[in-house]
């Protein structure tokens, strides 16, 4: 049997399911697209339709598809040739525009997706072309690209909604399902319309005719994410539901630890937070030994200090806050995004200055940094730098954004049509004697840098 969940996936948005709000905005947007728009952002958790949205909106507009997902090296120079050059060319096959597609983009972090945020940037700033961004977790797009972007929230879709689709998919295949085996699946889903077709395609094999408890008998897709996990803990979830979650739950138990730790700062109680820092510790310590033995099975007692250990710290609390990712995170990302900056800083004054970059660092780095503090206009355009390179010298962002701002005035300024002189008839003057001159050495015009 061929795999229901791209069987019947959507071929217009007009077929997604729920979510009608964030269908009209996208066709909104795409009926107005023009050079400059801001890319979409889809966000919303798995299942709920985003990628199937972007390849019907694909579809509806005649758009070619250009995809990009996380099954890719997210290198900056492979996003450069694969989205970048599509965004700024046309197509080859007759279609009027091409969509670029860029699935799983909250996954932009580790080594492997090193300056791929920053050349996403650089993409859609100067895009000829529409860009869909796709993350299930929109907190965890660089702040940076969702300032560029317009967002469109899917939320999960109510069961009632899912019930219609999942009978036309049971006519369609010829299958018997009562009401109330259609009804159990929808509401089991979680808001998840891909699981509900995994269960329903589950409940179906070798049989004509599926009743409620064939669908009780079949194992339904138990995914999870993070935030489900967490929500769970310090609601004080039952032991089995716990550890079935975080097995369930994609990322590693290093990870997930990191997560709980990253949001304990919701318990408001001194001993419970210090009851769960201690479980936290505990769970850690399970992890490292893990990896030292190389011997996984250990994972489990990590799995049960983090979930159990916490909730029986939380004491059923709930949690009321916005779960967040680690904040050691967002500050390894400015780190990294530092050493960026200072690496490509010193890339462009090297090739300006035709010198080591150990030399300038070591014996001009001071003297260029009072020289672009006092003439930042100038040198950013002599020396090609952008507002986080112009901010490594001035720390000062306001200001930074004064100095980029005026360059792009001064970009945009109309250059001025030289006036034509005015020819005056020369009045016949007394033959003077001829003056002797001098010939002078041609000079190239001076810059900022000529003194080093």
């Amino acid at each position: 049997m061929q795999d229901w969940t791209e069987k019947y996936r959507p071929q217009s948005l007009q077929e997604i399911v729920g979510n009608g709000p964030a269908v009209r905005q996208i066709y909104e947007w795409a009926r107005s697209w023009r050079r400059g728009s801001p890319p979409l952002i889809f966000y919303g958790k798995p299942g709920v339709g985003k990628t199937s949205a972007a390849h019907a909106l694909a579809r509806d507009m005649a758009w070619e598809i250009v995809e990009l997902n996380a099954s890719d090296q997210r290198t900056k120079a492979i996003i450069e040739r694969v989205a970048g050059t599509s965004s700024t060319t046309t197509s080859l096959s007759g279609a009027e525009r091409k969509l670029i597609i860029l699935d799983e983009a909250d996954n932009l972090h580790g080594t492997a997706d090193r300056g791929g945020a920053r050349a996403i940037m650089e993409i859609i700033k100067n895009a000829r072309q529409p860009i869909v961004l796709i993350a299930n977790d929109i907190y965890g797009l660089a702040k940076e690209i969702k300032a560029l972007g317009e967002p469109v929230l899917f939320r999960a879709i109510q069961a009632r909604s899912m019930v219609p689709r999942l009978r036309e998919i049971c006519r369609d295949e010829g299958l018997a399902c009562s009401p109330e085996a259609l009804t159990s699946i929808a509401e089991s889903a979680g808001g998840d319309m891909r699981s509900a077709v995994n269960m329903l395609y589950a409940a179906a094999i070798g049989r004509e005719d599926v009743g409620e408890a064939d669908v009780h008998t079949n194992q339904k897709d138990l995914r999870a994410t993070i935030f489900d996990l967490i929500a769970a803990i310090f609601s004080g979830k039952p032991d089995a539901d716990l550890i079935r979650l975080s097995r369930a739950v994609e990322d590693t138990p290093d990870t997930i630890v990191q997560w709980i730790e990253g949001n304990l700062h919701v318990l408001r109680d001194p001993e419970r937070t210090a009851r769960a820092y201690a479980a936290v510790s505990r769970a850690d310590e399970w992890v490292g030994l893990t990896y030292r033995r190389q011997y996984y099975a250990l994972w489990k007692y990590a799995g049960a200090m983090m979930t159990i250990g916490v909730k029986e710290a939380a004491g059923g609390s709930g949690i009321h806050e916005r779960i967040m990712p680690p904040a050691r995170w967002k500050r390894m990302g400015g780190a990294r995004k530092q050493k960026a900056v200072r690496t490509s800083v010193m890339q462009k004054l090297s090739r300006k200055l035709d010198l080591p970059q150990h030399t300038i660092r070591e014996e001009y780095l001071t003297l260029i940094t009072l020289l672009v503090e006092e003439r930042p206009l100038e040198c950013v355009r002599e020396i090609g730098l952008d507002a986080d390179e112009l901010n490594f010298f001035l720390h000062d962002k306001e200001r930074v954004k004064t100095v980029m701002k005026a360059l792009k005035d001064l970009q945009k300024a109309p250059k001025k049509k030289e006036e034509k002189p005015v020819e005056i008839e020369e009045v016949p003057r007394a033959e003077e004697p001829p003056v002797r001159e001098e010939r002078q050495t041609p000079r190239s015009q001076a810059t900022l840098f000529d003194s080093f």
